[in-house]
Order: C-alpha cells, then structure tokens, then sequence
C-alpha cells in the first residue's frame, strides 16, 4: 500500500472519529455528525479497503479511487440532507462493488457460498462484498420511503438505524482474513464447525437486524446468545487452528473485542426492554459497544487487511494492543461524555493508526521464521 493511501485512510479514520465528539462543539438538532462519523469509517474507510483487499493490486485501482469519491459524496450528501442526490450515489457504488466481486470470483450468482470445494475463508470474503452491494442497493429505496413516500412506518426503519449496517461488510471481511490464517482443516469435525459459523453469523445478523426493525425482545435474546456463542466457537478454532503468525495476536484481541461488544449488546437488549429503560441511562453502554465494535472489532480486521503484503512488522507488539483497548474501550466512551477525554482520545488514536499503518521491522524472530514457513507451505500447496 502506497504512503499516499495509508495517509488518506489515516486522515479520514481520524476525522471519523473526531464527529463522533463533535456534539460538544455543535447542537446535533443542527448539525449531526454521527451520520460522518458512522460513514467514514465504515464506508468511506472500510468499503475502499475491501475494494483495495478484493483487487489485491498494490495501487488502489481507478475503480477504487471512484468508490472512495462517491463514498464521500456519499456521506456528505446525507450528512447535509441533500437527498435527491444521496438516492442515486449508493446505486453506483454497489455497481463498482458488484463489478470488483465479479471480476474477483468469476461468477454474476454467488454459487461460491453454497459449494462445499470453496473454503470457508473465500465464502466470508464473497459474503462480504455481497452484503456491501445489497446494502447499498436497498439504502436507495430506504432513504425514498423515509424522507419522501411514508410507504412503510416503522420506528426502526429509518436511515440512522439503516446506516449502521455498514459495518456488517467490516465484519465478514475480517472474518475472511481469521479463517485465511488457520491451517487447512483435515478434520470433518472443524470443517464442519468452520461452515456451522459462517452460516450462523451471515443468517443470525440478518435475522438479527429484522427483529429490532420488529421490536420483538425474546428472538433479539435469542439471536444475541447464538451470536455471542459462535464467536466463542471462532476465537477457540483461531486459538487452535491459526498459524503462529505475527497477525495471530492482534486478530485474537480483535476477537475479544467482538465477544466485549456481543456482551455489551446482550445486556443492552435486556436494559431497553426493561421497565427501568431510559435513553440517558442506557447512553453510556450504547456508546461503550458502538466503539468497540467499530474501533475495536473492526479496525482490527482492517489494519490486517491494509498491510497484508507488509508482514512481517510489529502489529502484534503488546504495547499496540494495549493502546488499542484503553483508547477504543476507556478514552473513547468517556470522550463522548467529557470534552477532555475526547482530546486524549483522538490523539491517542493517530497514534495508534500511525502504528498500524506505518509501523515496520521484525520484532519476534521465531515468530517470523513460523511466518516464512507457513507461508512456503502455504505456497506449496497451491502449486
């Protein structure tokens, strides 16, 4: 990846972050900027990294540079309720997006999710550009039915709540990169595991996010505990089955922070559906799980994505990691509430990116010469 990328991810991932403080600065009955701070870094950042990851070209492509601008336009479009333009802009990205999974896996129909000679890695990956494009696509007629028609009046359906499901893409592409890096399965038990939990985590999602639209509390439990257990299940087949590689560490952190935020949601769920719910009292804990899902969850799988024709360097060096949950997990929730924290928290995190991004040099030998043979082996196998 060209300096010239990672310095515009950077910029961008930061400002993102920076709207998520912003209604310190500026009344959100004015000006809103969750909207920014949702949009940069879950489409803007995430989607051109997964374009950029999907290529495997050492350039951003001419086709990744227009998913960016009109990811851009985009966010700003929305961010400033210019809607008319906002309804055609997520057609033409899901075009881009459709075309890149096209060109990648050689196939209109997605017959790869449904083939058992496709690994398991391959299928989140495919499920991932799918979901980006899908999503896109039906944004359009969410936004037409919110602002303009009232076709269908639902609490839930509105453009806020649909724009989170961005990070979904995020999600599946990361869970590609953990499956990428465990050894190949041998056994009919861990093959059979590795498809159990990509079918629970694409359908449970999706089934997930139909019942907060229906505002049903049981399933959302249901749904939530199933959720959380198959990522359990996926942090003990990384635990056993990843190859000892640099990235190992920092994709097992990212892990945990998946099973924090599936926690985080559960007790929310019963929170917002108890007698005792009010928005005030149950902020604290939105914000808590929304960071770490999307700086936490997220920027871990992106990170890895962003170098991987960089390794080995020091992403797995304890110090990243640990400045990873403090900033994601401490600074950030408090920095929504305390201007102070905010600052400490956005500077804390250009420095983290800085190392995720920039960082360079070995600083584990055995754990790099495990790395090189892997990947020998890894290479052999192909041929």
């Amino acid at each position: 990846m060209s300096s010239r990328l990672k310095i515009t991810l950077m910029t961008t991932m930061t400002i993102a972050l920076s709207c998520g403080f912003m209604h310190h600065l500026v009344d959100p009955a004015d000006l809103n900027f969750e909207r920014l701070h949702i949009f940069l870094f879950n489409l803007c950042s995430g989607g051109t990294l997964l374009v950029y990851f999907t290529e495997e070209k050492k350039e951003l492509s001419s086709l990744g540079k227009l998913f960016f601008g009109l990811s851009l336009l985009f966010a700003f479009t929305a961010f400033f309720h210019l809607y008319a333009i906002t309804l055609v802009i997520p057609i033409l990205l899901a075009i881009i997006v459709e075309k890149v999974r096209i060109a990648h896996f050689g196939s209109l129909l997605p017959v790869g999710l449904f083939s058992l000679n496709e690994t398991v890695s391959r299928k989140f990956h495919q499920a991932a550009l799918l979901c980006l494009s899908l999503g896109l696509f039906i944004s359009s007629p969410v936004i037409l039915n919110d602002v303009y028609t009232k076709w269908i009046i639902l609490e839930k359906l509105k453009l806020d709540t649909f724009f989170l499901g961005f990070s979904f893409p995020l999600s599946l592409i990361s869970m590609s990169v953990i499956f990428g890096l465990m050894k190949e399965e041998r056994s009919l038990v861990i093959s059979s595991l590795k498809e159990s939990a990509f079918w629970t985590i694409n359908l449970g999602v999706i089934i997930f996010f139909l019942f907060i639209l229906a505002e049903v509390y049981l399933p959302q439990v249901a749904i939530s505990v199933t959720l959380f257990l198959t990522v359990a299940l996926i942090l003990y087949l990384y635990y056993n089955e990843g190859r000892p590689l640099q990235q190992k560490t920092f994709l097992t952190s990212g892990i945990l922070f998946l099973l924090f935020t599936s926690i985080t949601g559960i007790v929310y769920i019963f929170l917002a559906f108890s007698d005792s719910y009010t928005p005030d009292r149950a902020n604290p804990l939105l914000r808590l799980h929304s960071f770490t899902a999307l700086y936490g969850w997220n920027l871990s799988g992106l990170a890895v994505i962003s170098r991987h024709g960089d390794f080995p360097i020091k992403l797995h060096s304890s110090n990243v990691i640990i400045l990873h949950w403090v900033t994601v997990a401490a600074l950030c929730p408090l920095g929504y509430f305390y201007p102070i924290f905010s600052v400490a928290a956005v500077f804390a995190y250009v420095y983290l990116l800085r190392m995720l991004l920039f960082n360079d040099g070995l600083v584990d030998h055995p754990l790099v010469d495990a790395e090189h043979e892997a990947f020998g082996v890894h290479q052999a196998q192909k041929q």
